[in-house]
């Protein structure tokens, strides 16, 4: 690997996959449902258009550390792999180096877990440099621990002296020096990102609007949502981590209060934490949101699983506080609900722990208002009330009030107004420092 290489994993056609789901009893896979969990890992693999020959779901009761899966099911699964001429094997699992390189060994094809295929998706949709940076990151990471896989074909038995290595382990030392190099430099630089975007932070304090941040488990809809508030056209399709790169977007409420809309990446069960720890910087934008809207496919049959996969996040992120004290559930997709399950929705509504959830429709528009509605009353419920005299004739302090909090009242005497307005903290301060620089220009 030359110095500096680009590793971030990109999409190349890989001929027939064939998907394998073992579900191990009292394992970390969170998804029972053997349907809901084969069409999980095809979105998975269709997100970068592999194409899938057949899929295979098993129940196993213990981990086997040469191959994961058990040896019956290693040696059931080589005539069908033959037959079909499959060319790369998806565990739908988190298995490691070693455990990888026997099954490719046994079923003489290339074999690809979870982790791996999901920083493919992630490699072909970043779009951004800080994106590709992220992925690149948790791709080397990723793919260190896995170098002798690549290097089998040299030779890696020790010589005479116990202190010198053949030519395959200089080759694994150097490679491995080479993207730790690699690996720093990316740290460095993604340092300088999290430093302008925090610039960005501050700057849009200075022009103050509250930041409402989208989460939710991936295809849960949060771009269709994230469209129908903004009137935007961000990529929104059934597909998989749709969108991968941040999006912002400016909103005006009835009430004339306006918000920064955040759409950020979606959320997967068993997300690797190599791609929670590079993305840590983009999340950050959820981290300093003011509200933060949880969305949820309502209509999946894993709904619960994928909402406690997405609270583990927030929790990983120490974003689980924050998101039970300014979070609202927005439960999706209530237009492919029947009747049987609208009825099960509003029993679910009704013994919700969180205190604030809106049944939405994002793709229709239905509760679309009523969304809005609340979003707005949480922040108004942020907002203290004030009573400010101010002269006639500063116009534009009066605007100011007017742009970024909400005029409950105003009686205009002889040469001053008197206004009753409702500010946020945030608000009061700028107004409280946009007085004084007015103060200090009279004086000079």
């Amino acid at each position: 690997m030359k110095d500096g290489q680009h590793m971030a994993p990109r999409h190349r056609s890989s001929g027939a996959v064939f998907i394998v789901c073992p579900y191990i009893v009292n394992g970390p896979h969170r998804i029972i449902d053997p349907q809901a969990r084969i069409e999980e890992a095809k979105g998975l693999a269709d997100a970068i258009q592999l194409d899938i020959k057949g899929s295979e779901y098993f129940k196993q009761h213990t981990i086997r550390p040469a191959t994961f899966i058990s040896k019956g099911h290693v040696e059931a699964l080589e005539g069908p792999l033959k037959a079909l001429e499959i060319k790369v094997v998806f565990i739908d699992a988190n298995i490691s180096p070693v455990q990888q390189r026997n099954l490719e060994k046994a079923w003489n094809c290339k074999v690809i877990d979870r982790t791996g295929l999901i920083l493919e998706i992630f490699g072909a949709r970043a779009r951004t440099a800080e994106g590709r940076l992220q992925v690149e990151l948790a791709a080397l990471t990723y793919q260190r621990s896995r170098l002798v896989k690549s290097w089998t074909h040299l030779e890696r038995q020790r010589g005479g002296l116990s202190t010198i290595g053949g030519p395959g382990e200089t080759q694994l030392e150097l490679d491995r020096r080479l993207i730790d190099e690699r690996i720093g430099r990316i740290k460095k630089e993604l340092e300088d990102v999290k430093r302008t975007r925090a610039l960005h932070r501050k700057a849009r304090k200075r022009v103050p609007y509250p930041i409402v941040a989208l989460v939710g488990y991936t295809n849960a809809g949060k771009s269709t949502l994230f469209n129908q508030l903004t009137h935007a056209d961000v990529m929104a399709e059934h597909m998989l981590f749709a969108t991968l790169d941040p999006t912002m977007r400016r909103v005006r409420l009835s009430s004339g209060r306006e918000i920064i809309l955040s759409d950020t990446v979606g959320f997967i069960s068993d997300l690797p934490t190599l791609l929670v720890a590079a993305f840590r910087a983009t999340l950050e934008e959820v981290i300093e949101a003011d509200l933060i809207l949880h969305v949820r496919d309502i209509s999946h049959p894993e709904t619960e699983s994928q909402s406690r996969d997405v609270l583990k996040v927030l929790k990983d992120l120490n974003l689980e506080l924050i998101y039970e004290e300014r979070g609202i559930e927005v439960l999706n997709k209530s237009d492919l609900l029947t009747k049987g399950n609208a009825q099960q929705l509003k029993t679910h509504a009704r013994r919700a722990t969180h205190p604030s959830q809106c049944v939405v429709s994002a793709l229709t528009g239905e509760g679309i208002q009523n969304l809005l509605e609340k979003i707005n009353v949480f922040l108004a419920n942020k907002e203290k009330t004030y009573v400010l005299t101010l002269p006639l004739s500063d116009g534009k302090r009066i605007a100011w009030l007017y742009a970024h909090g909400e005029v409950l009242k105003r009686e205009d005497k002889e040469n001053e107004a008197v206004i009753k307005v409702k500010l946020s903290v945030e608000n009061k301060e700028r107004f409280e420092l946009l007085e004084r620089l007015d103060v200090e220009i009279m004086q000079i």
